[in-house]
């Protein structure tokens, strides 16, 4: 791990980054999204607080004023590697090239999500063969998501084609 700047309160070795990471999407995350092996990188503000977390594949996560992390393009990719249907919002072909796009991904559009979502948590919206489309924040529960015919359930932030 890298870091432009020696202020903040990440730890130089990613403990912290990996038990956030665990923390908001579960055991396991951390090791996916920043691997003690990895080359990654801590962008901090002018302040010295930590905002961002970008690897040569592109950004993993921003750090929020909250403390939760917002998933960039490639943290979701890593996070892919939890089990299914953890943290996903699966979606068929009808929505697929809308939501590569960047679009956001309707109700009526989901087919199975993982129960566990809540309104604001960070997901994966991904073809019901298991392609990662795009990444962004749960706008309804799980439940609702399968229930209503209307509605924003995921409002996306980076489409997997932008």
């Amino acid at each position: 791990m890298t870091d432009d700047s020696g202020a903040g309160g990440l730890g130089d070795d990613g403990d912290d980054l990996r038990r956030v990471a665990d923390y908001q999407f579960g055991a396991g995350a951390g090791a996916l999204l920043f691997p003690q092996d990895d080359d990654y990188e801590v962008k901090r503000s002018s302040s010295g607080r930590p905002s961002q977390v970008l690897a040569d594949g592109g950004r993993l996560v921003t750090l929020g004023v909250d403390g939760r992390f917002t998933l960039g393009l490639e943290g979701g990719r890593r996070l892919a590697g939890l089990d299914h249907p953890k943290n996903r919002v699966v979606v068929g072909d009808d929505s697929e090239p809308f939501v590569r796009e960047g679009k956001n991904t309707f109700a009526k559009f989901v087919t199975e999500a993982d129960p566990e979502i809540r309104p604001g948590d960070e997901v994966l919206v991904v073809h019901r063969e298991g392609r990662l489309l795009a990444v962004g924040r749960a706008e309804l529960s799980a439940d609702a998501m399968l229930d209503f015919d209307a509605g924003m359930a995921v409002q996306v932030r980076d489409g997997a084609d932008e």
